[in-house]
């Protein structure tokens, strides 16, 4: 077994957390994969993990070598995957972080099509809805809504998420249909929180080219999507929230658009990975991929209103 295999043993004993689990899913005996281990500790001098009958666990010096290894493995198979000009022969495991509404709605129901099309790709598709650290967790790329403010990604842009208000019937029956800016005033709208500021957002639109906002009073906040839009199925406000993501129950008249004419800004949408990768085969299928999954959402992305 070569270095590469050896890292490649090392990561998958890393990532299942057992030397038994990793020989079945790399399809090895298990001495096999004992040895390979053992064999790279001697040449690199040092112990990788520690080991009970329970669990295994990086040491200080496996937790160093886990990023460097992961960077060289895919690498190699970066190098090896020029060599194979059909798109169709691109293999291997993609790890991918998305909001978890968007990989349920828009991902998750098309993905079956891209799997189709590249049958030597495995997708892990995680949906957090947290800010995922993709170098320290070993993500490929990500799915970002909003502008991208880390300088250690490159954002690829995927186009932009069209925003609604809206409020559900009862809703507007009890405090009536704002039909200008200033009816807003008497209105409660249902606050958004942000896990990483703990701020919450105000009320914006859009006039012209130039961003307004206010506050509103708020009788429930939440601080994930799919919570702010079960508390304005259940009345308790206005909202803000990217079309697709309430398409159907503004279809089925469960929630009712209002103020069409002072919608926010369109959300920009970027696809990330880390600054110092080089862009896999992989990310690139996938990047064009979900920009036509995407992009066949008419409900979903608009381009930006111009001034």
């Amino acid at each position: 077994m070569d270095r590469i295999d050896q890292l490649r043993v090392f990561l998958r004993i890393k990532e299942s957390g057992s030397f038994a689990l990793a020989a079945e899913q790399l399809g090895l005996p298990r001495a096999t994969v004992s040895q390979a281990l053992r064999q790279l500790e001697e040449r690199l001098g040092v112990r990788l993990f520690h080991r009970t009958t329970r669990q295994v666990s990086l040491t200080a010096d496996g937790e160093a070598l886990a990023e460097r290894a992961a960077a060289l493995v895919v690498d190699m198979a970066e190098l090896e995957q020029q060599f194979r000009p059909q798109d169709a022969l691109v293999s291997g495991r993609l790890r991918v972080d998305v909001p978890s509404r968007i990989a349920r709605r828009l991902l998750a129901p098309a993905l079956p099509g891209f799997l189709a099309r590249y049958p030597q790709l495995q997708v892990e598709l995680g949906s957090s809805d947290r800010m995922v650290d993709l170098v320290r967790e070993g993500v490929d790329c990500a799915l970002r809504v909003g502008e991208v403010q880390n300088d250690s990604l490159v954002a690829r842009p995927l186009g932009y998420f069209a925003m609604v208000n809206c409020a559900s019937p009862a809703y507007l029956a009890e405090h009536g249909v704002p039909h200008s800016v200033a009816d807003l005033a008497g209105q409660v709208m249902v606050g958004y929180v942000s896990r990483s500021s703990g701020r919450q957002a105000p009320w914006c639109w859009q006039e012209g080219d130039v961003e307004r906002s206010m506050l509103l009073p708020v009788r429930a906040s939440a601080d994930n999507a799919e919570t702010y839009i079960a508390c304005a199925l259940a009345g308790l406000g206005l909202i803000q929230v990217p079309r697709y993501d309430v398409a159907h129950h503004l279809a089925s008249g469960a929630l009712q658009e209002v103020l069409p004419q002072a919608r926010p800004a369109p959300l920009p949408v970027h696809l990330v990975y880390p600054h110092r990768r080089q862009l896999s085969r992989r990310v690139q299928l996938f990047h064009g991929w979900v920009q036509s999954v995407l992009q066949l959402r008419t409900d979903a992305m608009r381009p930006p209103a111009q001034p």
